[in-house]
C-alpha cells in the first residue's frame, strides 16, 4: 500500500473516528453494531482508497460505507425485520448518511457516557472509550498499556457484549453529573498511565486529546476544563522530565528553560475558565492550580509553597488519599522546613510502596541524618518497581555514600 494512504486513512480515522461511530450508533440504535460496521469501513477503506484515491469526503465515505455495511447486517438478521425496511427504504432515497452537523457534539458526548457506563469494568472503560472515541487500534492501546493485544480484544469484546440493549442517548440530568465523573477518571486514568515512570507521550497525549473534546462538548462543567488544565500544565514538562539515559528527572532538577510554553499557556488559560465556570473548583481543578504553582516559578525555591499547601489542604477534602498527604506533607517540608513535615510522613500508610521511605530519605538527608536517610532508601529501592526510578534512587544511595 502507499505509505501516504495509509497516512490518509490513519489521519482521518484519528480526528473523524468519534463521529463516525457515534453518528452510525445514533443511526442504527446500535452500539455494537455501529462500532463493528465502523471497522469494517476502516477496512475497507485501506483496500479501496489506495486503488481509486482518497475521496474528496474521506469522513463522508467511511460513514455511506458503514451504513451499508450495517444494513447488511440488518439483512442477514431478517429480511422482515422492521428497522432494516425502515433503513433500506432510506437507503435507496439517498447515497448520503442523514449526518446533523448541529448534533454531532451531542453524538460524541453520548459516545463517550456508553463507554463509560457503570456496568463496565474501569479496564474495560479505558479500553473502550480509547477505541471508539480515540480511534486507536487494539495493537495501540496494548502497547500503550503494556498488555498483550489479546487482553484488549477480550476487554473490548466483553464491554460491548455488556452494552447490548443499552439506549444510545445521555442518561437524564440526574445521573449525568455520576456518570460524568466517571468519563472524567477514565481520561485521568489514560493519562496517569502514560506520564508514568519512563513517559508513553503518545497514551498521554491522547488523553489530553480526549480532555480537550470533553471541555468542548460539556462547556458548562468546571471540572471538564479543570481536568484540561491540569493535563496541559503536566504534560509541559514532559520536556524536562527524562535524561538523555531515560530515567526521570526530578522536579528540583529539571531545566525549566525546557517546558513547553505553550501548553502552560493553554493550561492556565483552562484552568481560569474552570475557576469562572463553577462554584470553586473541585479535584481536578485544585491539582491543575498546584500544577500551575509550579509552571509559574522560576526554581523550586521561587514556588509559592505557602500556596501549594493551601490548594493541598483543599484537595485532601475534596479527594483524600495517602498520596495527597504525602504530597502535602512534601509542600509542608518546603514551607516551613523538613522538621515540620517528617511526623506527617510517618503517620502516612502507603504499604508495598517506595514513595514514604522515599519521602523520609529526602527528608533525613535536609536534616542531616545521612545513616537514617540511607537505610530509608536502601528500603525505596527494594520496593520500587520501576527501572528509571530505581536508578535515581540508587544514585541517592552512592552519593550518600561518597558524602
Amino acid at each position: 500500500m502507499n505509505a501516504a494512504t495509509r497516512q490518509a486513512v490513519e489521519a482521518v480515522w484519528r480526528i473523524e473516528s468519534a463521529h463516525i461511530v457515534s453518528t452510525l450508533a445514533r443511526y442504527t440504535g446500535d452500539f455494537a453494531l455501529a462500532e463493528d460496521v465502523a471497522q469494517e469501513a476502516l477496512a475497507a477503506a485501506l483496500v479501496t482508497w489506495p486503488r481509486d484515491g482518497v475521496p474528496a469526503s474521506p469522513a463522508g465515505w467511511l460513514l455511506t460505507t458503514g451504513r451499508r455495511r450495517a444494513i447488511d447486517a440488518f439483512r442477514r438478521r431478517s429480511a422482515l425485520d422492521e428497522r432494516y425496511a425502515a433503513l433500506a427504504h432510506e437507503a435507496e432515497a439517498t447515497e448520503e448518511l442523514d449526518w446533523d452537523p448541529e448534533a454531532i457534539e451531542d453524538d460524541v458526548l453520548t459516545l463517550m457516557f456508553i463507554a463509560c457506563h457503570p456496568t463496565l469494568s474501569r479496564e474495560s472503560q479505558v479500553a473502550l472509550t480509547l477505541r471508539v472515541v480515540g480511534g486507536l487500534s487494539s495493537d495501540e492501546i496494548a502497547r500503550g498499556f503494556l498488555v498483550p493485544t489479546a487482553t484488549v480484544q477480550a476487554r473490548i469484546t466483553r464491554a460491548k457484549k455488556a452494552l447490548d440493549g443499552v439506549p444510545f442517548e445521555v442518561p437524564p440530568p440526574d445521573e449525568r453529573r455520576e456518570r460524568l465523573g466517571s468519563v472524567l477518571s477514565v481520561v485521568y486514568l489514560v493519562f496517569t498511565e502514560g506520564s508514568a515512570g519512563s513517559l508513553r507521550v503518545d497514551l498521554a497525549r491522547e488523553a489530553v486529546r480526549l480532555a480537550r473534546m470533553l471541555a468542548r462538548l460539556a462547556p458548562e462543567e468546571a471540572e471538564t476544563h479543570g481536568l484540561l488544565a491540569l493535563l496541559e500544565l503536566t504534560a509541559a514538562r514532559f520536556p524536562a522530565r527524562l535524561d538523555a539515559a531515560g530515567d526521570p528527572v526530578l522536579l528540583a532538577d529539571q531545566d525549566r528553560w525546557r517546558w513547553d510554553r505553550s501548553a502552560i499557556l493553554r493550561g492556565r488559560a483552562a484552568l481560569a475558565v474552570a475557576q469562572r465556570t463553577g462554584r470553586g473548583l473541585g479535584a481536578y481543578g485544585v491539582q491543575a492550580a498546584i500544577a500551575e504553582c509550579h509552571a509559574v516559578a522560576a526554581s523550586v525555591d521561587a514556588t509559592d509553597w505557602a500556596q501549594v499547601v493551601v490548594l493541598y489542604d483543599a484537595l485532601e477534602r475534596l479527594a483524600p488519599s495517602p498520596v495527597v498527604t504525602l504530597n502535602r506533607a512534601v509542600a509542608v517540608s518546603m514551607a516551613d522546613g523538613p522538621e515540620a513535615a517528617l511526623p506527617l510522613v510517618d503517620a502516612v500508610s502507603l504499604p508495598g510502596s517506595h514513595l514514604v521511605p522515599t519521602v523520609r530519605g529526602e527528608l533525613l538527608v535536609r536534616l542531616g541524618r545521612a545513616e537514617e536517610a540511607r537505610g530509608e532508601f536502601e528500603a525505596a529501592v527494594l520496593l520500587c518497581g520501576n527501572d528509571g526510578e530505581r536508578r535515581v534512587l540508587e544514585r541517592k544511595l552512592s552519593a550518600l555514600a561518597t558524602s
